[in-house]
C-alpha cells in the first residue's frame, strides 16, 4: 500500500513513528499521525488542520498526558485534581519530571521497542486508501491521510480531532477546496 503513498505522505508516517518514539508509546496510533500531519507545513493535510485553528503543541500536550489521565480516569481518578492540590502543597512544578542520571548497567539501560501500528491507525491508512479510490486519485496525499484519521472512530487522533471541533463532513469539504486551489 505505500507505494501509493506520495513523498509527502510517506513522511508523515515517519515522523508519526518517530512522534511515537519521542513519547515511548510502544505504537504508532492515530494520535501520531495526527501529530505528523501537523508538522507538515507545505501539504494539504496540514493546512486544513491549521487552518481549522488546530495547534501542534496543543494537540501534543493531549496525546503526551492522554495516556496517564485515561488510565487513572479508568479508576476514578482526576489526574488535573490530584495535579492542582500536589501543587498547592508542595509548590507549582512539584511533579515536572527530572531527567534520569546516565547510570551503566542493565537495570538502567533503555531499549528500543520496535515500533509498529495500532489497529486504529492501520484501519485509518486502510481508509485512506478507500477515500483517494473515492475521489479518483492513484496516490495517497497528506489529505487521505487526515481524512482516514478522521473518519476512523475509534482511534485517539480523530477523537482529539473532533475534541478540538473538526468534523469529516466539513474537513473533507476544505479537502475538496484545497485541491481545487492547487490545482
Amino acid at each position: 500500500m505505500f507505494e501509493r503513498f506520495t513523498d509527502r505522505a510517506r513522511t508523515v508516517v515517519r515522523v508519526a513513528k518517530d512522534e511515537a518514539d519521542s513519547l515511548n508509546h510502544r505504537t504508532i496510533g492515530t494520535e501520531h499521525l495526527a501529530l505528523a500531519l501537523l508538522q507538515d507545513e507545505g501539504g494539504i493535510g496540514g493546512t486544513v488542520l491549521h487552518a481549522c485553528g488546530i495547534e501542534y503543541d496543543a494537540v501534543r500536550a493531549a496525546v503526551a498526558a492522554g495516556d496517564d489521565a485515561a488510565a487513572l480516569r479508568t479508576i476514578g481518578i482526576d489526574l488535573d485534581a490530584v495535579r492542582a492540590s500536589v501543587d498547592q502543597t508542595f509548590g507549582p512544578g512539584a511533579l515536572d519530571r527530572a531527567e534520569p542520571a546516565e547510570r551503566g548497567g542493565f537495570l538502567f539501560r533503555r531499549t528500543k521497542m520496535p515500533t509498529r501500528f495500532n489497529n486504529s491507525a492501520k484501519k485509518s491508512l486502510e481508509l485512506s486508501l478507500r477515500i483517494a479510490l473515492s475521489m479518483k486519485h492513484n496516490y495517497i496525499g497528506t489529505e487521505h491521510l487526515l481524512l482516514g484519521v478522521l473518519k476512523e472512530d475509534r482511534g485517539n487522533g480523530g477523537g482529539l480531532l473532533r475534541e478540538l471541533g473538526m468534523t469529516y463532513d466539513r474537513t473533507a469539504d476544505l479537502v475538496l477546496t484545497a485541491l481545487k486551489n492547487a490545482a
